[in-house]
């Protein structure tokens, strides 16, 4: 079967594939009631339109097509066979913007809505889960995204729209972001319980100038606070080996693999001994970034205000 074609000019192949979505998309719905009712005049008082305006886009959508997708009586019109297989995929497209509307309400939606989080690794074991439970106390049904990362990486998803909030270390300094400083966690030089330092309790981090050292892969927060504090002290930290994760290197550690510059674990790990490290001092700021000029959905206003509120006692005892 040969499809009726229109007369009319139609999008030039050059401006096709920029133009149709333009052309289709505030015309679909339009399209999708005429089917559905298969009269004019009922189409347009559903959508509340006049009737003239109605009939002038469906012959616009047939011409930028360059396909018949009525056949007309009057104002009842009935479907082509390209109409109906145009009609399949309009009511999918329609559907389909309808829940994404759905679903971005139910994400700005005050007392249920979403929080995209993102987070350090070795904020992820105890930090955050007390600070989501006590923030659920008064907000019970907010729901999380939660994404755990370096801090790098974090604040490129958070330009790219895919997080609402995070907390990184070293607090970020942009034009573009907002960042605020939450907390404060000292680090420990860690050393194998054979060590010959283990037997200390303080250490000046230029008396394991002469050690290997296992530290975060470059691109992580704490690795460049590790090289920083190690050049304070004078020295060019020999890494051993490049992790991505603060455990990982405190289990290398434990195996007598090197010493390792590494917040407080969540819980005590055997094999190894913390040394607080009294010079240079050494520890690393938290913070909490935004985007600059991003309007916040209530939920995530409601959680950046309680991190805020949280300054100076973040972190667990």
């Amino acid at each position: 079967m040969v499809h009726e074609r229109s007369s009319q000019p139609r999008l030039s192949p050059s401006s096709y594939e920029e133009g149709i979505r333009a052309v289709l998309a505030p015309r679909l719905a339009y399209f999708e009631a005429v089917a559905r009712h298969e009269h004019v005049t009922r189409a347009a008082h559903e959508l509340g339109v006049p009737q003239s305006t109605l009939s002038r886009a469906m012959v616009r959508l047939e011409q930028d097509l360059g396909v018949a997708l009525f056949a007309r009586r009057g104002r009842t019109v009935s479907l082509t066979p390209a109409g109906r297989t145009f009609l399949g995929s309009a009511e999918r497209a329609l559907a389909e913007v309808e829940r994404a509307a759905d679903s971005v309400r139910a994400d700005a939606d005050p007392t249920a809505g979403k929080v995209a989080f993102g987070f350090l690794h070795t904020m992820g074991s105890e930090t955050v889960p007390a600070l989501i439970r006590a923030f659920r106390a008064d907000h019970p049904r907010v729901r999380f995204q939660l994404v755990q990362n370096y801090g790098e990486a974090m604040i490129e998803r958070l330009r790219a729209g895919g997080l609402d909030l995070c907390l990184t270390s070293p607090v970020p300094d942009a034009p573009d972001l907002v960042a605020r400083r939450l907390d404060e966690q000292r680090l420990r030089l860690v050393v194998p319980d054979d060590h010959r330092l283990a037997s200390r309790r303080r250490i000046r981090l230029a008396e394991a100038a002469d050690e290997a050292f296992v530290t975060l892969e470059p691109g992580y927060g704490l690795r460049r606070i590790t090289d920083d504090l190690c050049a304070e002290a004078g020295f060019t930290p020999r890494v051993a080996f490049e992790g991505e994760e603060a455990e990982t290197l405190r289990g290398l550690v434990a195996a007598g693999l090197g010493v390792a510059l590494l917040p407080p674990p969540a819980v005590a790990r055997p094999g190894v001994v913390e040394l607080t490290v009294t010079a240079p001092r050494a520890a690393r700021e938290i913070g909490v970034a935004w985007l600059d000029g991003h309007p916040d959905t209530p939920p995530v206003a409601a959680f950046k205000q309680f991190l805020l509120s949280r300054r100076g006692h973040l972190l667990p005892d």
